[in-house]
């Protein structure tokens, strides 16, 4: 196999807000992995919370690249098991397990949803995401993409009355990601007024470590509670399951499809709801995650529209937020010159 790399950086259309930091900019790594005539592309967002950045990644993938392209590649599964022997990142694996499953669906000529015997007839529609900013702005993005569903950023000293004004421009079901910044307390006193306002569910609302206080939310809370930092790998799935009402699987943090696939499995076993999110990747990232819907209950893939401009075509999300399918093998991602 041929590898290469290539670090872009994406301008996001607006200043984006959790409530532990902001940027306007995302980088991210794009792998590509190329045999017998067929590219396949990869990608992985840097990430402070986590310590990754695109260079560190380069570092990782370029000191076993040699390996990597004497390797006789077969399948994706059987690849991501030799890369992670090596002790990459889960985010630098993630990028070349992307890529090693985009090239396998190119080369069968088949999508990835295809090979793995699910169908389009149904599929949970993406959220769009509106991060913290003042309320004018937030309903300003609202206006500018009307959408079914908005994931709404909060964290605040204020989120309940936000949340009110926000209600008062539009009838779309509402998802709320606190990004660790409530206590159990706030959590189960929030959940009844939010839930009012047409709130669907809380995404990660303490602090990924806080176990006893999850436990407390999971008692009391009237809203379904979704882990995002506390499930980060295929460890933590079980234990969100005596913790939590669902999952919501990144495949940056979890080392990509091939993982993922197993914790889909593992969660819906334990009678978990399953979420699959994103990082703001751009086509690339967001097409790998588009193979995923069939098996999913709710997802967040709108990192490419939060962009300036694209890097990528694959799956498109149309503005009344229904998808059209690349017709190519894979994940359908061809990058763009």
């Amino acid at each position: 196999m041929e590898l290469q790399l290539k670090k872009y950086i994406l301008p996001l259309k607006h200043t984006f807000s959790i409530s532990r930091e902001s940027h306007d900019f995302q980088n991210t790594l794009i792998a590509s992995l190329s045999l017998n005539g067929y590219t396949g592309y990869g990608e992985a967002t840097s990430n402070p919370y986590y310590k990754i950045s695109v260079e560190s990644m380069m570092a990782e993938i370029n000191a076993i690249r040699s390996a990597i392209e004497e390797f006789t590649f077969t399948t994706p599964e059987i690849f991501h098991a030799f890369i992670t022997k090596k002790g990459l990142s889960n985010f630098a694996i993630c990028a070349l397990d992307l890529a090693a499953h985009d090239l396998y669906g190119k080369l069968k000529g088949k999508p990835l949803y295809e090979l793995w015997n699910t169908s389009l007839d149904h599929y949970p529609t993406t959220n769009y995401t509106i991060g913290i900013a003042s309320i004018e702005k937030m309903v300003a993005k609202m206006q500018e993409t009307p959408w079914p569903i908005y994931k709404i950023k909060l964290g605040t000293d204020d989120d309940v009355n936000i949340l009110k004004e926000l209600r008062k421009h539009t009838d779309a079901i509402f998802r709320i990601d606190a990004n660790c910044a409530w206590t159990a307390e706030e959590t189960i006193f929030n959940a009844p007024l939010l839930k009012d306002l047409g709130v669907e569910f809380l995404e990660q609302p303490l602090k990924a470590d806080d176990w006893d206080g999850m436990e407390k939310v999971m008692h009391h809370s009237v809203l379904p509670i979704i882990a995002d930092e506390s499930c980060i790998v295929e460890s933590d799935v079980a234990k969100c399951g005596l913790h939590f009402s669902g999952i919501n699987i990144k495949l940056t943090k979890c080392g990509g499809l091939t993982p993922a696939l197993r914790m889909i499995k593992e969660g819906k076993d334990l009678g978990l709801k399953v979420m699959v999110g994103c990082m703001t990747e751009s086509s690339v990232g967001i097409s790998a995650i588009a193979q995923l819907l069939p098996q999913l209950d709710y997802v967040d893939m709108d990192g490419a529209l939060l962009l300036k401009e694209d890097i990528a075509d694959g799956i498109i999300i149309h503005k009344d937020a229904s998808l059209s399918y690349p017709k190519l093998g894979g994940s359908g991602i061809t990058l763009r010159s």
